[in-house]
């Protein structure tokens, strides 16, 4: 349901893993449907309404890749419907739509796992063992980044045929507008329709940092960001947000003018710091420099990636199909990471300071 390019990497997952059928694709663009379909699934029905999906009883369980002011509504939808669930992250499109969401999930007996791939990943669940080992001492600062590179390519958008692109549907909840080729094409970036750095790239992070520091309720946060070189955007290109946690702090830093280094987290420790990255990992030291040297010691622990964790991710989810066990990424934990996110967002918009209270989290 929604069956942009990181539903088809899904669904290519899906055909990978094995065991599973996909007999139905969903999506307002009719382009879009008929390239899954050739792509992924000829012998798949078309669909625009994805109620129609949830209609049917030869389907037990639906891939949502929708924008993400569509997720609560399909999730609640398609449990109540009695299908299981694999959704992309954020899992909320605001604070207010999580408690919902969670409430509905735990009323219903269905699967619903989030598409915070890392939790079934080989290097990040390295990563959780060292941290919740002790190894690094007590971790007091916690630094995030991803930086990618949407400047190169921004003035060249694919080609989409208006005529065959279902706006109202798209829009569904959001204030009605005209159409716009790049509101549709980048969606992440418009407020109505996603939450740009904090919700699509930082929110991965915050899982990780929820995980491995067993802390998922910030007190509070404060954002700076610009669009500096997206012209037309609503969401910051280049942005800048902290959150205070009970005994340490996250910082998240983000641009999308050029992609040296990716994205990583760091964790500063009192014994040692670690780094993380789907690549890899490395642990460094303390104590084996003298004070204020800038090059880093030999790492004590190192660690590579043996790939990508979407697939182990989506096998979790068919696997959980099937055993009624729980999945690896949770509605509830999800929902504290898009609202760390969502929280930020506030804070940027506000202009200042926001705390969990004022929000009600």
């Amino acid at each position: 349901m929604g069956t942009g390019g990181r539903c088809q990497g899904l669904l290519g997952n899906v055909n990978k893993v094995g065991g599973a059928e996909i007999v139905a694709i969903c999506d307002v663009y009719e382009n879009r449907r008929a390239e899954a379909r050739a792509k992924l699934a000829p012998a798949a029905s078309e669909h625009l309404d994805y109620r129609e999906v949830l209609d049917r009883k030869d389907i037990d369980a639906v891939f949502i890749g929708s924008p993400d002011h569509w997720h609560v509504p399909m999730t609640i939808d398609a449990v109540r419907a009695g299908k299981d669930v694999y959704v992309e992250k954020p899992v909320s499109h605001s604070i207010e739509e999580g408690a919902r969401l969670i409430a509905a999930v735990e009323a219903s007996k269905q699967i619903v796992q989030v598409g915070y791939q890392q939790r079934s990943w080989d290097i990040f669940a390295l990563g959780a063992e060292i941290v919740h080992s002790g190894r690094l001492g007590q971790v007091a600062l916690v630094l995030s980044s991803w930086y990618q590179d949407y400047l190169r390519n921004f003035g060249k958008l694919s080609p989409v045929d208006p005529a065959k692109v279902e706006w109202k549907r798209f829009l569904g909840s959001a204030p009605d507008q005209p159409f716009e080729a790049r509101r549709f094409l980048q969606w992440r970036w418009y407020w109505h329709f996603g939450g740009g750095h904090l919700t699509d790239l930082h929110s991965h992070w915050c899982d990780v940092i929820h995980w491995y520091m067993q802390s998922s309720r910030p007190e509070s946060a404060q954002t700076m960001g610009s669009v500096y070189a997206m012209k037309g955007w609503d969401c910051p290109d280049t942005i800048n947000a902290a959150w205070a946690y009970p005994g340490f702090t996250v910082v998240y830093n983000g641009t999308l003018v050029g992609h040296l280094e990716g994205g990583a987290i760091v964790f500063r420790g009192s014994r040692a710091e670690m780094r993380i990255t789907r690549d890899g990992l490395a642990v460094y030291p303390e104590g084996v420099l003298a004070a204020e040297k800038t090059n880093f010691p030999d790492p004590v622990i190192t660690a590579r990636s043996t790939g990508d964790g979407t697939i182990d991710h989506v096998r979790n989810f068919l696997d959980c199909v099937r055993s009624r066990k729980a999945p690896n990424a949770p509605v509830q934990s999800s929902v504290t990471a898009a609202n760390a996110a969502h929280m930020g967002n506030h804070a940027l918009r506000k202009g200042r300071a926001v705390s969990a209270a004022e929000l009600g989290m």
